[in-house]
């Protein structure tokens, strides 16, 4: 009965069989027998179904405010009985930015499951902020300051940036000798942060925001790093991914006496009555891990 509530649940959530049969990991036919089963037992239809979409009928709304309350007691009793003692167990759902998810997190993962044999886990790169409800995710790292929404969030630190170009770049278009220089260079910049195209520098206790006219614009900062390697511009890049390239030259530091605004990390999770042992367990491994401290 517990698999059919979080099927329905699953389903309702995703306004979809296959889009719930893909979050669940089973076959979109175990779905729909999961639904019938419920709606025989019930004895009313609980969604309304079109060839475009599904969604819940009346009775299926009130059916599924209870179930999602029945499914977190349930999970609530087994929290319950691994905080005696057993270890965590289950699936874990992570989403997180392409480039701080190949460079730190998969590495905490790998050391994770090693630690908790007992724990799996579903790690989604993916530099668009996905929906954690939609797609069944438990957790979610975000960089950049957080819209308001109804999500819970521990902040994990901060990441520093840096301003770099390559020596090809340079020597073609010069050197920057202030923030406010950079008006009149080609400017690189990584489309899916809220304020991509304000810089913020901060030196001797003051603040300098410059506002930027961006030449090339992507949404993966794998691609910014790439275009700022290959020469196409001056670009900010998180100090952990630019570092490689400053120490082999293929990339520059400039404006080395400025620092710029650091970069809230956070992991946020969908707001509900209790946190899952094997969630709580992995966001406190992920905190230890990140050597990730507060902005100078």
């Amino acid at each position: 009965m517990s698999d059919d509530l979080r099927t329905f649940c699953a389903v309702a959530e995703a306004e979809g069989f296959s889009a719930a049969a893909n979050r669940l990991g089973i076959g979109k036919a175990a779905v729909s027998k999961a639904i019938k089963r419920l709606e025989t037992q019930l004895e009313t239809q609980l969604f309304h179904r079109s060839t475009r979409r599904i969604s819940l009928t009346e009775a299926g709304e009130a059916y599924y405010h209870h179930a999602r309350l029945a499914i977190q007691q349930l999970d609530a009793a087994a929290d319950a009985v691994y905080s005696l003692g057993q270890e965590p167990r289950g699936r874990i759902k992570l989403t997180a930015p392409m480039s701080i998810g190949l460079a730190q997190i998969t590495p905490i993962v790998a050391e994770f499951l090693a630690q908790f044999p007992g724990l799996s886990i579903d790690l989604h790169l993916d530099d668009d902020r996905v929906d954690l409800i939609g797609g069944g995710f438990d957790l979610a790292i975000r960089v950049g300051s957080l819209p308001d929404s109804d999500m819970m969030a521990r902040q994990l630190g901060f990441l520093d940036s840096v301003l770099v170009a390559s020596p090809e770049y340079l020597a073609r278009r010069g050197w920057p000798s202030g923030p406010s220089c950079l008006a009149d260079h080609e400017c690189l910049v990584y489309s899916n942060e809220r304020y991509a195209e304000e810089w913020v520098f901060q030196r001797h206790g003051a603040t300098q925001a410059v506002d930027i006219t961006p030449r090339f614009r992507v949404n993966s900062a794998i691609a910014l790093h790439r275009a700022a390697v290959l020469g196409g511009g001056i670009a900010r890049l998180p100090r952990y991914l630019a570092r490689e390239s400053l120490q082999t030259d293929s990339l520059v530091l400039l404006l080395a006496d400025y620092r710029l605004e650091a970069q809230p990390l956070h992991v946020v999770y969908p707001e509900r009555h209790f946190i899952p042992a094997k969630v709580r367990v992995l966001v406190n491994f992920i905190q230890d891990k990140l050597a990730i401290g507060s902005p100078q």
